[in-house]
């Protein structure tokens, strides 16, 4: 999204919500959806949301409207369970230490999952997967060579195109993987 001049890129977007229940994006100066702010969410981008007649700070009944949408298509990340636990400490004596307590775990999962990431990525790009990997492909040809009889050129030919087709069908399904596990970040 295009900024505007003058607008420093560390301040959050102020979002404007409307009556009528519509957004306003004061960044971009257009209406936007609450889909485009759950993709705001996920692409790290900080906005604020205010009511637009009293300029009350709404982000978090908006945060949590996001969330109910969320888990109203069939997205469920959190469990009943959970939920029924989580209410259950509303007026409790703890509450004022549940937001703290999510926020930290939320954190700690979140660098755990870029650590494993990370590994992972580096596993089968190199080090001793990439290499287990390398000689499992050469183990399969070499059985696959051993199993084809030899009918002659013209047959061994196709068996190479074959070979190279299978090689190349591989590598995509490997790129495939690969960027499953980016878009996992």
């Amino acid at each position: 999204m295009a900024q505007k001049k003058g607008v420093d890129a560390s301040s959050p977007i102020v979002i404007k919500k409307y009556a009528n229940r519509r957004l306003y994006n004061t960044e971009t100066s257009s209406y936007i959806t609450l889909e485009l702010l759950s993709q705001m969410t996920r692409e790290g981008r900080e906005f604020t949301v205010v009511d637009a007649k009293t300029d009350e700070d709404i982000t978090h009944n908006v945060l949590t409207q996001i969330i109910m949408e969320e888990e109203s298509r069939g997205k469920n990340m959190l469990p009943v369970n959970f939920l029924r636990q989580l209410i259950s400490m509303y007026g409790d004596s703890m509450q004022s230490l549940v937001p703290q307590y999510l926020e930290s775990s939320m954190e700690a999962f979140r660098k755990n999952q870029q650590q494993f990431q990370q590994a992972m990525q580096g596993a089968f790009t190199a080090g001793p997967f990439a290499e287990i990997a390398k000689r499992n492909m050469e183990m399969f040809e070499a059985a696959t060579q051993a199993f084809t009889p030899a009918v002659g050129a013209s047959a061994a030919k196709k068996d190479e195109g074959a070979k190279d087709d299978e090689i190349a069908q591989l590598k995509a399904q490997l790129a495939s993987l690969n960027a499953k596990i980016d878009k996992l970040s």
